[in-house]
C-alpha cells in the first residue's frame, strides 16, 4: 500500500521551527456548501443555469456531474451514493429558495438570487448539522440542550422566533448574529478536529434498498458497490424517494473497535490505488503530530488511562490492546483509545472525541462572518432568515419527496430511525 504524504502548508517559512506542523487544505474549511456550488468560478459556472439564480437539476431530482474525470467529483476518493443524494437534495432546496426569493423580491438579478440563496442554503445546512444531526449521534439531554443554545442561546428558539435576538451575547441569543470572534487564531480545521472526526464505523457495509410504498426489497447491495462513479448508476435506476427511504430506515454503526467497515479496509480509490482506511487514519494522526491517546487527554485536562483495564471495560479488548502496544499504555493511538473507551449513554462516539467536537462546532460558527456579523437581513434578506428559522431536515426532505411523509410521521428529527412502510 502506497500512501501519499499530506501536502505541507506552502505559506510556512522554510527551515527549522518550534511551531507545530501545518498542512494545506484541499477543500475549504468554511461551512460554505462548496461541494454543491463549486470551489471556484469555473466549477460554479458549470452548476448554474444562469436563470433566476438556479442550479441545474434533472427531472428525476438528480444533478449532472462533469463527464471529464479530471474535474468530476465522482472521481474524488470518498464520493459515494449518500453524498450524491445530499448533493441533489440541497441543489433542489437551493432552487426552492430561489423561487421564494424571486416571489418576495422580483427585482433581484440572477446573480443576486444565486448569492442570497446560497447563503440561506448553507446556513440551513449548518443549522441542521448543529441542532439535528449532532444531537442524534450524541443523544443525551444535556448535549442536545447545549447545541440548541449554540444556535439560539439560553433565550431559546421560541423567543428567537417571536422577537429575534434580545442580546449581542452568544450565550443569551446564540452564535448566529453575534460578533465574529477568532479567539486570536486565524480559523481553520485543526488536526485534532480531523483526528476525532474519523468516524468511518458509522458507515454500514451492507445496504438494503427498499420501496417507499410497501417496504418491498428492490436490491441488496454493499458500500463497495455504492462508492465512486458507480453510485450514479443507482440514482439512474432507483427513484430518489426510494433511496432516501432506504437510508432513513437503516441504522448507522457505532464508532467502536472491531466495527470498521470491511470495504474501507480494502478500499480501491477511483484511480486504482488500494487503501486500508483504518491504517491510513492511524498514520495520518501520527504524521500530522496529533498526540497519542493519553497525552491527548492530558492536554484536555482529562484523566489519562492508568492501564488497559481502565481504558476499556471490555477485557478482551484490553488484552488485545496490551499485546498490540507492547504493554505500554502511553503508546495507544488516539483513534484506538477513543474507539475502546466506554461511551456515555446515548453517544455514538467517545467522550474524548466529544470534547473537541463540541468546541469546533461552536468555533466553525464563531469565526465565520456569514454566521456572525453578516448574519442579518441586509445580507441574507429577511425572507431568507425566516426560511432558515422555519425549516429543518424533515421539512427539506418532505418538500422535495412528499411520499416520505408516512415513514417520517413519528420523527421530529430526521436523523432518528424512520417508520417502515406497513408497520
Amino acid at each position: 500500500m502506497q500512501i501519499m504524504r499530506t501536502r505541507p502548508d506552502p505559506t510556512r517559512p522554510p527551515g527549522p521551527s518550534d511551531l507545530p506542523p501545518s498542512y494545506q487544505n484541499t477543500v475549504s474549511p468554511w461551512w460554505d456548501a462548496s461541494s454543491i456550488y463549486g470551489a471556484n468560478a469555473t466549477e460554479q459556472r458549470y452548476v448554474r443555469t444562469g436563470v433566476d439564480g438556479k442550479l441545474h437539476v434533472r427531472a428525476d431530482g438528480s444533478i449532472p456531474y462533469p463527464t471529464d474525470p479530471e474535474i468530476s467529483p465522482t472521481m474524488v476518493p470518498g464520493f459515494w451514493l449518500g453524498l450524491a443524494m445530499l448533493h441533489s437534495l440541497f441543489a433542489r432546496e437551493h432552487n426552492a429558495i430561489c423561487d421564494m426569493l424571486k416571489d418576495k423580491y422580483p427585482k433581484l438579478s440572477d446573480d443576486e438570487l444565486f448569492g442570497h440563496a446560497r447563503l440561506v442554503n448553507a446556513a440551513l445546512m449548518a443549522k441542521i448539522h448543529t441542532v439535528e444531526w449532532t444531537p442524534a449521534v450524541i443523544s443525551h439531554p444535556t448535549t442536545a440542550l447545549a447545541l440548541r443554545i449554540n444556535w439560539w442561546g439560553i433565550a431559546g428558539e421560541r423567543i428567537h422566533n417571536r422577537i429575534g435576538r434580545i442580546s449581542k451575547s452568544e450565550v443569551v441569543s446564540g452564535i448566529p448574529g453575534s460578533p465574529t470572534d477568532h479567539y486570536g487564531v486565524p480559523y481553520t480545521l485543526t488536526e485534532e478536529f480531523v483526528g476525532v472526526y474519523r468516524m468511518h464505523p458509522l458507515l454500514p457495509d451492507e445496504y438494503s434498498l427498499r420501496s417507499t410504498a410497501d417496504d418491498s426489497l428492490i436490491e441488496d447491495t454493499t458500500l463497495r458497490d455504492l462508492a465512486g462513479p458507480a453510485a450514479l448508476g443507482y440514482m439512474e435506476r432507483i427513484a430518489m424517494t426510494d433511496l432516501f427511504y432506504s437510508f432513513g430506515t437503516l441504522h448507522p454503526g457505532i464508532v467502536t473497535l472491531h466495527n470498521f467497515p470491511r470495504f474501507l479496509q480494502e478500499f480501491v480509490r477511483p484511480d486504482g490505488k488500494l487503501m486500508d482506511m483504518a491504517a491510513v487514519d492511524i498514520l495520518r494522526a501520527r504524521e500530522q503530530g496529533v498526540p497519542r491517546y493519553n497525552e491527548f487527554r492530558r492536554l484536555l485536562h482529562l484523566k489519562p488511562a492508568k492501564n488497559f483495564e481502565t481504558l476499556t471495560d471490555n477485557p478482551v479488548w484490553a488484552e488485545e490492546l496490551r499485546k498490540l502496544y507492547d504493554n505500554n499504555i502511553e503508546k495507544v493511538d488516539l483513534m484506538s483509545g477513543m474507539y475502546a473507551e466506554r461511551r456515555p449513554k446515548g453517544f455514538a462516539f467517545s467522550d474524548t472525541a466529544f470534547r473537541i467536537f463540541v468546541l469546533m462546532a461552536s468555533r466553525r460558527l464563531n469565526s465565520d462572518r456569514f454566521f456572525t456579523n453578516d448574519y442579518r437581513a441586509e445580507i441574507y434578506t429577511k425572507a431568507g432568515l425566516d426560511w432558515i428559522d422555519k425549516n429543518t431536515m424533515v421539512t427539506v426532505l418532505q418538500r422535495h419527496h412528499p411520499e416520505l411523509k408516512p415513514a417520517m410521521r413519528l420523527v421530529k428529527n430526521a436523523f432518528a430511525a424512520w417508520q417502515r412502510a406497513g408497520r
